[in-house]
């Protein structure tokens, strides 16, 4: 399965209690070759950024960033698996770990917006 990230917007469906992402981040993305990049803010993210690559059925291994709206950095680390829905558009089932300025990890999944 190839998938191109590329243009593609994401919002937020549903997170772990300790994630701050939320109904209100909307995701922006772009792909370079295997590179994926995104801009994200909304709800309680003032503004964030990840970078990831991606592998061949369009997995993705993300490092993430942002500031909160209390104007505190926080970081992690997360996998990010595709779902074609019957639609077309591409839902995102994450697993991620924060590694600075949160503690545990969730899962969250964020879904196209066409």
């Amino acid at each position: 399965m190839k998938i191109d990230y590329e243009g593609k917007t994401f919002r937020s469906v549903s997170n772990s209690a300790a994630g701050e992402v939320g109904t209100k981040t909307v995701f922006h993305y772009h792909q370079h070759g295997r590179i994926v990049s995104a801009e994200y803010s909304g709800g309680e993210i003032a503004s964030g950024h990840l970078l990831a690559t991606c592998d061949h059925e369009g997995c993705l291994d993300v490092a993430y960033h942002h500031v909160n709206k209390s104007g505190k950095l926080m970081a992690g680390v997360c996998k990010s698996t595709p779902e074609i829905l019957p639609d077309g558009r591409i839902r995102l089932h994450e697993s991620w770990t924060w590694t600075l300025g949160g503690q545990g990890s969730g899962e969250s999944t964020i879904e196209e917006i066409l």
